[in-house]
């Protein structure tokens, strides 16, 4: 358990060091607000939340000064996020879902990745760079990015490249000031379908990143 929480804190430190990152409105080079203030809060709180057991996110996070949403107030917090999320992506091509208390937004790959590639395209950014705004301001969420194929071609390939465009699209909001200590990234490759793969249709709607937002409550 020592050895967890001091590569924890390890992590955030490295994290927070390489967070200069460019304001998406003015152009600027900055060091990022959450990352700043993460590299004081997670380095006296991270530890005492590993240490208290059970969901090692949760507990870092309310060990690093953020507080969990009360019962009563959970809807209204994932109103007011589900709001703002919809309002910056309209027309980008990334749907904004409501899940009972959780936000899913579905990337769909033709807009996020080459053909085969696992690095976000460029033309991405600005969207991503709206996402990470609104995921600031609403810090009181878990970021669960999980990355899915079609069924074409190998699956253990598949698993690989959807772990890889999960964990791409995790570190660009990283490096947008996210704090890191709030996500999961998992890769199920073909084994989450939500479409046909047996048309060119249903293979490009699985073919995704989906971002799940949970209140932490």
């Amino acid at each position: 358990m020592k050895a967890k929480t001091l590569t924890a804190l390890a992590s955030v430190l490295v994290f927070t060091a390489a967070c200069t990152t460019t304001d998406p409105f003015t152009g600027q080079q900055r060091v990022s607000n959450t990352a700043g203030g993460a590299a004081l809060g997670a380095a006296a709180g991270a530890g005492l939340g590993l240490l208290a057991g059970g969901d090692d996110r949760r507990n870092a996070l309310i060990g690093a000064g953020i507080g969990a949403i009360a019962g009563g107030a959970v809807g209204n917090y994932m109103d007011r996020q589900q709001a703002e999320l919809r309002a910056q992506l309209q027309g980008t091509g990334v749907s904004v879902t409501r899940v009972g208390n959780n936000i899913i937004l579905n990337m769909p790959s033709n807009i996020t990745f080459a053909t085969d590639q696992d690095q976000v395209v460029p033309a991405f950014f600005p969207t991503l760079d709206s996402v990470a705004l609104v995921l600031q301001r609403y810090n009181q969420t878990l970021i669960n990015v999980y990355g899915h194929t079609d069924s074409t071609g190998d699956d253990s390939y598949n698993q690989a490249l959807s772990q890889r465009r999960a964990q791409s699209v995790a570190n660009y909001l990283g490096g947008r000031g996210v704090n890191p200590q709030r996500f999961l990234v998992s890769g199920f490759g073909e084994s989450r379908p939500i479409a046909d793969n047996s048309t060119e249709a249903g293979r490009a709607q699985n073919r995704r990143v989906e971002i799940e937002l949970v209140p932490l409550s």
